[in-house]
């Protein structure tokens, strides 16, 4: 029995948040006593494929045809089913994202699958097979029984530590995988596409420095933009900032925005509503950075700092500087 692990790709290259999937997979691998099997669809190198190898996968199914170059959920649910029956594979899993969502219940309605997402740990299999997830945004987790054949997860970055220093894979066998595309999945096609244009992907960022009303209007932003350039970071913002077109909108981070996980946090003037900690509570490590010491983040940060971010931002940055 294997487990089937699917990829996303950015660019042809494969994205962390997939690669974390991969180790994850390869955990249940060991668990189950079965290979890692990868999935990816789209353009990309064998070079690029094949180091999924190096995070547990034994080989990669690619599908290249050129229908699969844009992200489509319908095809790309359908290549997943059809990869799991050559694989005979039992559970499937997926790095969760919009387009990860979208494809695991689809696949999950066609296999017959328990489906599980926002999964947070490796799956207990003795007596079972459980899966702890996360529920009501981050506040509180529940574990979920699947008793169903072929089971389906939906996995949250950070839900395995990967220490990429210490990899010990070797190189996956790359095979090509044509599925059967039905004319039915695309009665819609993707006639461009325009990407925000930004570094580093929020979603992918391991430190995220974040800015709110505190930091009173876009021409005041540089400060931050210099500590996110010295750590190496991505930048965000609250709704309210992007509301205000302080900020473009695909920086917005929140519960109807974008969720993120990164390993570190840095939120500058936010005073942490309800809405902003459901799309950050995610994060290994949260620091707050507010002038009003009753603000609500401090409550849910690691370390806060009271003080004008004006006067603290320009010394993080050359601490960060020095570090280097």
């Amino acid at each position: 029995m294997s487990v089937l692990i699917y990829v996303e790709l950015d660019n042809g290259y494969i994205k962390k948040t997939s690669l974390e999937a991969v180790a994850y997979g390869a955990k249940v691998a060991e668990k189950t006593g079965g290979q890692a099997v990868v999935l990816a669809l789209g353009k990309a190198e064998n070079a690029e494929l094949e180091k999924a190898g190096k995070y547990g996968a034994t080989k990669v199914l690619h599908g290249a045809d050129a229908k699969l170059e844009h992200e489509n959920s319908l095809a790309y649910a359908d290549a997943l089913v059809q990869a799991a029956a050559q694989e005979g594979s039992k559970v499937i899993i997926l790095s969760k994202s919009g387009l990860g969502d979208a494809m695991a219940a689809r696949a999950a309605a066609k296999l017959k699958a328990g489906i599980v997402s926002g999964v947070t740990a490796l799956p207990e299999t003795e007596g079972g097979f459980k899966v702890t997830r996360s529920i009501f945004t981050g506040k509180a987790f529940a574990t979920t029984e699947i008793k169903s054949d072929i089971k389906v997860l939906v996995v949250r970055k950070n839900a395995v530590e990967i220490d990429e220093a210490n990899l010990t894979g070797s190189n996956a066998a790359v095979e090509a995988f044509q599925p059967a595309l039905r004319d039915s999945d695309f009665t819609a096609s993707v006639l461009s596409v325009e990407k925000a244009d930004s570094e580093l992907s929020l979603t992918e960022a391991e430190i995220i420095v974040s800015g709110g009303r505190g930091m009173k209007g876009p021409e005041h932003w540089q400060p931050l933009i210099d500590l996110a350039k010295a750590l190496g970071a991505a930048t965000g913002c609250s709704k309210p900032v992007s509301d205000l077109d302080w900020r473009p909108h695909h920086e917005h981070i929140g519960q109807t925005g974008i969720k993120v996980a990164p390993a570190l946090y840095i939120a500058c003037g936010i005073s942490g509503a309800i809405q902003h900690l459901a799309g950050v509570n995610g994060s290994k490590c949260i620091v707050v950075i507010n002038k009003d010491p009753e603000a609500p983040f401090f409550k849910a940060a690691d370390y806060g700092i009271v003080g004008d971010v004006f006067e603290i931002l320009p010394k993080l940055t050359e601490a960060a500087k020095s570090l280097k």
